[in-house]
């Protein structure tokens, strides 16, 4: 793959993964949008590596508390903050795990990935977080996260799998009407990516080895580290934005890229697929 594409795709991966505007939905659009080649499953785990790795670098101490509380949680203890952070962690991830099982097996994952569904998530999930961020808000901190609200946010993560929702900017939105302030819904986003990004590689991984040569795994490295670095900047950024600056700037960029590409897809045709 040609090496401004893999820098692109990178770049674009690092800077929407954390963002509300939906990593996913962008990687999708890039090749149906632009005529390039699709960058296949191989890209799309490593950019995803990538992002992962920044977060965990940011997040760093309470992603050594989860791993340090994990021995005694399979003890059947969460009587740490480090143990209760990683079954909370873990309770979150299960609901987005049998739904994209039920995606995949069903084949209805497929049928989602045309710009139509991308621009009417981003339209309606946009205008949906822009009403959190209005009328959530109660003060709740990260050490408030419930087993309820580790279930309810879970949920609102598993609807992220339609492409355009933003696995970020959903469990923001969840977390928002859950009364979290916007720097806590934001880092209980961020955490729960790190098993979803794990057991999103780890599904993909079977078949991607099975296929991967020299110079895919060249790609991959090379789009790894490119996505970590512009990831951990728009990670940064966010985070101490969010101390002064409101979601709606993310919002009104969702609707629109979401109008948008409503009008490109029923002028080609509403069926238009995002990827070939």
């Amino acid at each position: 793959m040609p090496l401004l594409q893999l820098l692109l795709l990178a770049i674009i991966q690092g800077i929407t993964e954390f963002l509300p505007i939906s990593s996913s939905g962008h990687l999708i659009l890039l090749p149906g949008l632009t005529g390039l080649q699709d960058q296949g499953q191989m890209i799309d785990i490593a950019v995803h590596i990538g992002t992962l790795g920044a977060v965990i670098v940011y997040f760093w101490s309470d992603v050594k508390d989860a791993l340090l509380g994990l021995p005694r949680l399979v003890r059947g203890k969460a009587d740490t903050p480090g143990a209760r952070l990683a079954l909370l962690l873990i309770v979150a991830t299960i609901p987005v795990i049998l739904f994209g099982l039920f995606l995949a097996l069903t084949g209805i994952d497929d049928m989602l990935r045309s710009v139509a569904v991308i621009g009417w998530t981003m339209l309606i999930f946009g205008i949906v977080l822009y009403i959190a961020d209005r009328r959530g808000d109660t003060g709740r901190a990260t050490q408030d996260w419930s087993m309820k609200h580790a279930w309810i946010l879970g949920l609102w993560q598993a609807v992220a799998l339609i492409p355009g929702t933003s696995r970020s900017g959903i469990t923001i939105t969840g977390a928002l009407f859950a009364g979290y302030e916007r720097q806590s819904a934001a880092k209980i986003s961020m955490l729960m990516s790190i098993p979803t990004i794990i057991a999103s590689a780890v599904f993909l991984a079977g078949e991607v080895i099975a296929t991967a040569d020299a110079a895919a795994a060249r790609d991959g490295a090379i789009a790894a580290i490119f996505a970590f670095l512009s990831a951990l900047v728009a990670l940064t950024l966010m985070m101490r934005l969010l101390k002064s600056v409101s979601f709606t700037p993310y919002v009104i960029y969702r609707i629109i890229l979401g109008l948008f590409l409503l009008w490109y897809a029923y002028i080609h045709g509403a069926a238009v697929p995002a990827a070939a």
